[in-house]
């Protein structure tokens, strides 16, 4: 696996990414945006919390949180898609990031588990 915190730099960029592009949220759903927020940044942080913690078991217990973040974060922005408040431009963009995104979780927690096994 790449870098250890690779991940990381994939949920900041995505962080970015939702600051970038999610600028012109009408007053009414502001609560969804807030929602889009933090839930990324507490999937960033406790993605540093399982690169940091020892416990193998742990670690995979918090790579399914994450990977239960990520498909609410898409639950999300299929929400902003659906009410026009992004365009198809960028819900796909959010859609192939967030897929990326789950698939090199997915892969961490392939050799976090066959670490464990070892």
């Amino acid at each position: 696996m790449k870098d250890k915190f690779y991940i990381n730099n994939l949920i900041k960029k995505l962080i970015n990414d939702f600051d970038k592009y999610l600028t012109n949220f009408p007053n009414k759903e502001i609560e969804l945006k807030r929602e889009i927020k933090n839930t990324s940044l507490e999937m960033l942080k406790i993605s540093y919390e399982a690169n940091t913690t020892f416990d193998l078991n742990k670690r995979i217990d918090i790579q399914d949180k994450i990977i239960s973040y990520i498909k609410y974060l898409d639950y999300l922005v299929n929400d902003c898609y659906d009410k026009k408040i992004i365009n198809n431009k960028k819900y796909i963009k959010f859609g192939e990031n967030l897929d990326y995104l789950l698939r090199y979780i997915i892969k961490w927690r392939k050799v976090t588990m066959d670490n464990e096994k070892t």
